[in-house]
């Protein structure tokens, strides 16, 4: 299959594409990776009269640490990120859940923005940016906003971007130093999508007491979603893993996953349930690591 005809833009300043945006409200996609895009293209199941080619924007490309979060311009590829020294050291579960993203030649080209605004709620990047409170700009020749993740996903592939806005980039709220981390997944082949991702991470205080917990579920509704029934249960409370099966089974029958050709939804909650425990179980032995090498 080939696409549909449209016309090809690639401006190479900021301004340049939104105005283009701007101009063709509604009737223009933004290619940066084009690992989704260009397939939907093919198939002809999104026919975008305009293609506007971010590639030439290259201070949408970066990633650095400040401030208690991790920024990423919206046109970093996978790949940066997933190489990247500063982020296996600051927010090492980023680069556990690029590594299960597809496969490398998808990760080459594929954007950490084009991920998010995609928004396939079984996808490894959104589920780690709902457990660590993604803040995103974005920007039209109106003026710029922020929007938390929570509210940018509106449903399944529907997001709060206007027709006229461009991502700019997004942050990452890392986690207290030493804290344990673990992503893991459910998928039928290596480089699927997931059936269930989930992201889970842990700190301790010196009492031993949980004093900071993070729960992610991927494939499990329209949205990535954080688990509070998990997350509550661990708080305050010395981990054990009676505590993590507790845990595991209120998120999991918080959910409301639907049936569809890969699982049903009972079996999407059983998965659920399960990997939450593995993912705390993980977590937890990591802090133990991090702590006899402290």
């Amino acid at each position: 299959m080939k696409p549909a005809p449209f016309t090809y833009f690639a401006p190479r300043t900021l301004d340049d594409a939104l105005s283009l945006l701007e101009e063709h409200n509604g009737e223009a996609k933004v290619l940066a990776g084009g690992q989704s895009l260009v397939p939907l293209m093919n198939f002809r199941l999104m026919r975008p009269g305009y293609l506007v080619d971010i590639n030439g924007l290259k201070e949408l490309s970066q990633l650095k640490v400040a401030g208690g979060r991790l920024a990423l311009g919206a046109l970093t590829r996978q790949v940066e990120v997933e190489r990247s020294a500063e982020v296996a050291r600051s927010l090492p579960i980023l680069t556990e859940a690029i590594a299960l993203v597809a496969h490398p030649a998808i990760r080459n080209r594929g954007t950490v923005g084009g991920s998010l605004v995609h928004a396939d709620p079984s996808a490894e990047i959104p589920v780690v940016a709902t457990a660590l409170e993604a803040e995103l700009e974005l920007k039209s020749k109106k003026g710029g906003r922020s929007v938390k993740l929570e509210d940018f996903y509106l449903g399944y592939l529907t997001t709060d971007i206007a027709p006229d806005e461009l991502l700019l980039g997004f942050s990452l709220a890392l986690p207290p130093a030493g804290a344990g981390w673990s992503f893991s997944e459910y998928a039928r082949r290596h480089g699927d999508f997931a059936i269930v991702a989930v992201a889970a991470l842990l700190a301790f205080d010196k009492a031993g007491k949980t004093n900071y917990a993070r729960v992610a579920l991927g494939g499990v509704g329209p949205a990535p979603t954080r688990s509070p029934e998990a997350e509550e249960l661990l708080m305050g409370k010395e981990p054990s893993d009676a505590l993590f099966r507790q845990a595991a089974k209120a998120g999991a029958g918080a959910i409301d996953p639907e049936n569809d050709i890969h699982a049903s939804a009972s079996y999407r909650r059983q998965l659920a349930e399960v990997y939450v425990r593995r993912a705390l179980e993980v977590a937890r032995g990591r802090i133990r690591r991090a702590s006899s090498n402290g």
